[in-house]
């Protein structure tokens, strides 16, 4: 395996396709193809799950099932649980945009479709595949518990888990033996969703491996209190005996934000934790592998020291440190699993017990480029770059970087053209070639970057409540020049091979950098 790779950074439902959100079908493998034709060698995707408000897939409904919006429509064709017609009249979101609301009650409906197909003459083949996941032991921790929930959840209509009745909020066994009767037909339909999205992703992942491309995905710190992960594991959660918690998550305050971040996020009892044995962890991170071979840690700093704060706050000035489980975590989840290609997110509020930490893992840190211009010989510039790095021009959480360079002040905007020698083309490929040419062993880029798009392109904005995530590429977006350009840059600098068609006489040209390729 090359020890220098290039790959880009774009959620499933930021896809183009036929039905108002990007999912596991046929545009996905597309995508794949002009990756390959660009030498990219990974693709990062954010976190998978079932999102709750918002959109959001850092605030899922379970740290283990998979979105039923990304399951693909005409995969289901294929299967021969739609007809062609099925799919007309879908939802019609506006270019580069996802309506959320529209695009999942379309899909809801046509995966019912499905599901009654299924049930009523579903090829024996598939019926066989379903019934080995529904009883396989990789589903064994959660599938239960997610298919009761989100049946609960519809059943009580959609109000959050500690608004239940307490003999179902406190899971009662008697109680939930009644619902699982009562609601035996929605958890099939549910069991059947997970199979699908599963099925659909092992093959999406398959496809990424012919190709000799790597899924890199995302495991956020925390979980969403509203979730089957905390109704169904309380214990290990700083929770009250109704399942509210007694303190939450969010970050300190800082120059850019005097209240700090309050997240709310019910905090882990970490001590709890560690008395299993790290164990829901554990069953975490090899779900985790499932999916992806590299997984991005997020809020790395967390697991050094996490910042709470007492619940019933309205910011979270008032919070404080506390310790997190440290290198135990990590040392338990290598016991159980062997080594695994984490990716530290050790962004934001960094001191030395983050640093130890990151050091004694051995995992690669992320390195932002946006971040790097606002002081000389900043930590993020590429000349101070370690080879075990990951370095991105931004992340999902950024501006696009042609959006980044219209709001910066002159001084920053001076020193990055002191740093590049000179800005001759589009800023976003301008970063693009200095993550290329750094010795950071892995450049990850947004594809709203290769793309030269603005802020109209930004996938979230934190602190936003609303209108985030909802950004789409467009088909038209992925040209051959930006491929040829990618590919250029990366044989160049190490990461990608040479391709051995159309080998030019002389010296080798990267093809012009700008907004305008062919």
């Amino acid at each position: 395996m090359r020890t220098r790779s290039a790959g880009l950074l774009l959620h499933p439902t930021s896809l183009p396709g036929r039905f108002g959100v990007g999912d596991l079908g046929p545009a996905a493998e597309a995508f794949l193809d002009w990756a390959a034709d660009a030498g990219q060698s990974l693709w990062q995707v954010l976190p998978l799950g079932p999102t709750g408000y918002g959109n959001s897939p850092y605030g899922l409904l379970s740290a283990f099932a998979g979105n039923p919006l990304l399951i693909s429509p005409e995969r289901l064709v294929e299967d021969g649980l739609l007809a062609p017609a099925d799919l007309e009249g879908g939802p019609s979101s506006p270019p580069g945009q996802v309506r959320f609301e529209e695009v999942a009650a379309w899909k809801k409906k046509l995966v019912r479709i499905a599901f009654d197909s299924f049930r009523r003459s579903g090829p024996a083949d598939l019926r066989s595949e379903a019934d080995a996941f529904a009883e396989g032991p990789e589903q064994a921790s959660w599938l239960g518990d997610w298919t009761l929930f989100s049946a609960l959840k519809s059943e009580n209509g959609w109000r959050a888990w500690v608004s239940w009745d307490a003999e179902v909020r406190d899971r009662e066994p008697a109680a939930l033996e009644a619902a699982r009767r009562r609601l035996a037909d929605e958890i099939a339909y549910r069991t059947f969703v997970q199979f699908l999205f599963f099925r659909q992703w092992a093959r999406l992942r398959a496809e990424a491996h012919a190709r000799q491309i790597e899924l890199m995905g995302d495991i956020p710190i925390y979980v969403a209190l509203d979730s089957a992960d905390v109704w169904a594991h309380r214990r290990l959660f700083r929770l009250d005996e109704t399942g509210r918690p007694t303190a939450v998550a969010g970050v300190p305050p800082d120059y850019f934000c005097p209240d700090g971040q309050l997240w709310g996020n019910p905090l882990f009892d970490w001590d709890q934790v560690e008395e299993e044995g790290f164990a829901w962890w554990i069953e975490r991170v090899k779900a985790n592998q499932r999916t992806a071979d590299l997984i991005r840690i997020d809020h790395f700093r967390g697991f050094a020291a996490y910042w709470s704060v007492p619940a019933g706050e309205k910011t979270a000035a008032g919070g404080a440190w506390r310790p997190g489980p440290g290198l135990p975590l990590f040392e338990a989840i290598r016991a159980a699993l062997g080594p695994v290609a984490f990716v530290a997110e050790d962004l934001g509020d960094i001191d030395d017990s983050v640093r130890s930490l990151l050091e004694a893992t051995g995992f690669p840190g992320m390195r932002i480029l946006q971040f790097a211009f606002g002081d000389d010989d900043h930590e993020y510039q590429p000349h101070r770059f370690k080879a075990n790095t990951v370095v991105y021009t931004g992340t999902h959480d950024n501006d696009t970087t042609t959006g980044w360079w219209r709001s910066l002040d002159e001084g920053t905007r001076a020193r990055l053209h002191e740093y590049l020698g000179s800005i001759a083309g589009d800023i976003g490929w301008e970063l693009i070639r200095a993550a290329y040419t750094s010795v950071a062993d892995r450049a990850v880029i947004p594809v709203q970057d290769v793309f030269c798009l603005g802020s109209e392109a930004r996938m979230n904005t934190p602190g936003k409540e609303s209108a985030n995530w909802s950004w789409r590429a467009l088909a038209s977006d992925f040209t051959q020049g930006r491929a040829a350009g990618l590919r250029r840059l990366a044989e160049l600098t190490g990461r990608a091979e040479k391709a051995e068609k159309d080998e030019p006489e002389g010296p080798a040209v990267v093809p012009p950098i700008g907004p305008d390729q062919p």
